[in-house]
């Protein structure tokens, strides 16, 4: 895992789509004594005039027109259907005449999103009804999660057994809106402790609300192998059988990784596999002593120092490394349909310069003979033999330090871009300041990446001012890890991400604001109105001070 302070011391989605529009007014009045209403991640423009609301009703139909609408409806029904009650019937718009003031459209056509965004989108609503359009499905998709937080929180229900006391209204909105940032991501360990299927589904939902469009999982570490290899059976053996802690192990079948990547295919979220190499790697070369100089298995792992570990690089284990190399990273890509995959390179502090630099060019070699567009974290641009187009992943602090910065550009350098996670900012493992007990009584987090981590803080930070000589076209964009030494249960997972990830992908999405300084009071009041979501959907977030939370 990257973190070197706590020990001694171009793809298939466009990349950033640079809008200079300033953000307007995205926060409605407050309606009936109740919270003001608004969207997280901000919008580029939403206007909420003072105008009839829409009702949703009994009555009302999904019409969908143009490619992917009746999937992305159909989602959206799902959801809307369990907790109304209501049929809410997806019917073909394509051909149709004028909609009914119930109805909600969804339109995906060239021309509907601002300035063409692939990703962009624009909502209208009032009394006369809904119209969500876009010129793809994920901007489709987007819309609906924007309309989801102009809802009553009641939407996120699973039972329909009351409405809220004001009807399933919608307040009179126009919404243009489209992403700044291509990679929106969300970054979950599940090596250290392991994470059921569902856990894993349930966290999807959750960032995808946000408009997160990333999930990457780290599936290898010292402490335990997470993913079925046919060809190396004993990576899910003895390589799974531990994590931090002793709390025991766990893996996902080949058919629970396809389930995983499907459901976030659904929800337009790409799924973003990581095997950690060279180092972090004791789970493997526990499982297969072939893979260590020695010959010997070293004992499975469960505690949480870093950088003891590497694969070997002598030329008498090079037929095994590189047969491991190229089964592991080829079984990987053929499960993964996503463009990337991350191969790790971080913390290889027992191994020596030459044998990292010869490792990384083989392990690399390996990802792009894969067909893949290869990732990696920053310390992997010490290497100058890069496949083109390989993707740096920050982990340094928002101020860099020793040649973080130098080993960041050098990505971009050999024709790459980076992906920004600046650990005492981004990283959702990182303590509360006042130190609370998670839900279940657990004392969680650390403090290795300059102490606490506040709200805040995660909200404060601009992208193009953390690594020198990195345009905004450089980046591909932002990902907030969390590392799960500490965590190991869905509660304590989502009290640590939950609600400084709302942060992160507000600065993912949301223009860079015109004057440098973040509208805090906007997003904090915004943030509130989204906790009322989040409640509804039993999330056991962390209700931290200065927000003015529903109680």
């Amino acid at each position: 895992m990257p973190r070197r302070s706590r020990i001694a011391h171009p793809t298939a989605i466009a990349l950033a789509l640079v809008l200079a529009t300033p953000l307007t007014a995205c926060t409605a009045p407050a309606q009936n004594g109740e919270p003001m209403t608004g969207i997280v991640p901000a919008p580029v423009s939403a206007d909420y005039p003072d105008r009839a609301p829409f009702e949703l009703d009994e009555t009302t139909r999904l019409v969908a027109s143009g490619e992917g609408a009746a999937g992305v409806a159909e989602t959206f029904a799902a959801l809307a259907r369990t907790s109304t009650g209501y049929p809410l019937p997806v019917v073909d718009g394509t051909d149709s005449a004028e909609g009914a003031a119930s109805d909600i459209a969804f339109v995906v056509a060239a021309g509907e999103a601002p300035d063409g965004a692939a990703e962009g989108y624009t909502l209208e609503s009032g009394s006369d009804g809904v119209r969500l359009a876009a010129d793809t499905p994920a901007g489709l998709f987007w819309a609906t999660q924007s309309l989801r937080q102009l809802l009553p929180a009641e939407i996120e229900r699973t039972d329909a057994e009351k409405a809220p006391a004001d009807g399933w209204t919608v307040p009179a909105a126009s919404v243009s809106d489209a992403p700044r940032f291509a990679y929106r991501g969300s970054m979950l360990d599940v090596a250290r402790h392991f994470f059921p299927v569902q856990d894993v589904l349930d966290h999807i939902d959750r960032i995808a609300l946000l408009k997160l469009n990333v999930l990457h999982l780290h599936l290898t570490d010292d402490q335990g192998w997470r993913l079925q290899i046919d060809a190396w059976p004993e990576l899910t053996g003895i390589g799974a059988s531990t994590s931090t802690g002793g709390d025991g192990g766990g893996f996902y079948t080949k058919d629970d990784y396809r389930r995983i990547v499907e459901y976030a295919a659904e929800r337009f979220v790409t799924v973003v596999p990581e095997v950690d190499l060279p180092g972090h790697t004791n789970a493997a070369l526990s499982a297969y002593p072939e893979l260590n100089c020695e010959g010997i298995a070293p004992k499975p792992y469960e505690g949480i120092e870093v950088g003891f570990s590497s694969l070997c690089a002598s030329p008498e284990r090079a037929e095994a490394t590189d047969r491991f190399l190229a089964d592991v990273l080829g079984e990987v890509a053929d499960l993964t349909p996503g463009p990337w995959l991350h191969v790790g390179g971080d913390e290889s502090l027992a191994t020596s310069e030459a044998d990292y630099l010869d490792l990384v060019r083989r392990i690399t070699a390996a990802g792009a003979a894969t067909g893949k567009t290869v990732i990696g974290w920053h310390e992997m641009g010490a290497s100058r033999d890069l496949p083109a187009d390989t993707i740096g992943q920050y982990w340094d602090f928002v101020t860099p330090r020793d040649d973080a910065a130098a080993l960041t550009t050098s990505f971009v350098e050999q024709g790459g871009s980076v992906i920004l996670s600046p650990a005492d900012v981004a990283y959702l493992d990182m303590k509360y300041p006042d130190d609370p007990d998670g839900p279940l009584g657990t004392k969680l987090g650390q403090l290795w990446a300059d102490g606490p981590s506040t709200l805040e803080e995660a909200y404060a930070w601009e992208p193009t001012a953390i690594v020198p000589g990195l345009a905004e076209s450089d980046i591909l964009g932002i990902e907030a890890p969390v590392w799960t030494e500490t965590i190991s249960t869905a509660p304590d997972l989502e009290f640590m991400v939950f609600p400084r990830i709302t942060a992160i992908a507000e600065i993912a999405w949301s223009p860079a604001p015109a004057d440098g300084a973040r509208d805090e009071a906007s997003f904090q009041a915004r943030l509130a109105a989204l906790g009322t979501h989040l409640d509804a959907l039993g999330v056991s977030y962390r209700k931290v001070g200065g927000v003015p939370w529903v109680e």
